[in-house]
């Protein structure tokens, strides 16, 4: 199943919109996600954003894509396992282990309010790579509350905004990883989150034929470049 989540603004992207109008992408990606996640057929839901032609936007006016399939993706399954084998053995969440890491050393974090927290990964796949994590373990993107949601777009529109004004607009993907939807007492270990990827660079050589990516950044320096940069409260 495929659906496209269209913006009215033919030109604005997210990064140019209010917190309101974020809030209403948002709601659109959990309305969806709830309604497609009842389709016995279905075993997860790819939620994904292409921004310019680089991020494989085919077409200019902005819009999100929600793409459901009968099987777990190789990625999110690897995320998912990763997280499984650390709460096996630590009883705790990598990810909640990670985000009090993060807020201690404060090194790679860009930005956080009380309900969520941005930052530069610490293996970074590539330059000015970010992600928005749920200070509050949640397994499940969709069952996040309407003030969570509302917090969530504020945090989406910084976000977006920094890449934007900070790095002059460049194209970049954003995706959700999440719990599957069905089998949710096995996955309560895991912590949704999304990924914020700039094409600040093309994969050549090395790249394609080791699957090595190479960033010429280190995260620490991405995130103390993205925290000066200013948005509009």
């Amino acid at each position: 199943l495929h659906e496209l989540v269209i913006t009215r603004d033919h030109i604005r992207s997210i990064a140019q919109m209010h917190d309101e109008e974020v809030e209403l992408i948002l709601r659109a990606y959990q309305e969806r996600y709830q309604e497609l996640a009842q389709d016995d057929c279905v075993a997860y839901i790819s939620i994904f954003h292409n921004h310019g032609r680089l991020a494989g936007a085919s077409i200019s006016h902005p819009h999100s894509q929600m793409i459901a399939i009968p099987v777990v993706p190789p990625e999110v399954w690897n995320s998912l396992r990763g997280s499984e084998k650390f709460f096996a053995k630590k009883q705790r969440c990598v990810h909640c282990v990670m985000l009090v890491y993060e807020a201690k050393t404060k090194e790679r974090v860009i930005w956080e309010n009380d309900e969520y927290m941005m930052l530069a990964p610490f293996a970074s796949r590539t330059a000015f790579e970010m992600r928005i994590f749920p200070k509050r373990h949640q397994a499940h993107f969709e069952k996040i509350s309407l003030e969570e949601r509302r917090a969530l777009a504020h945090a989406f529109r910084i976000a977006l905004g920094k890449i934007f004004r900070g790095l002059g607009n460049p194209d970049y993907n954003f995706f959700l990883h999440t719990a599957p939807g069905k089998n949710q007492a096995r996955h309560k270990h895991y912590h949704w989150h999304f990924e914020i990827v700039p094409k600040t660079a093309i994969w050549a050589g090395f790249e394609i034929s080791t699957g090595i990516e190479i960033s010429t950044i280190k995260p620490e320096t991405a995130a103390a470049f993205l925290r000066k940069v200013t948005i509009e409260p």
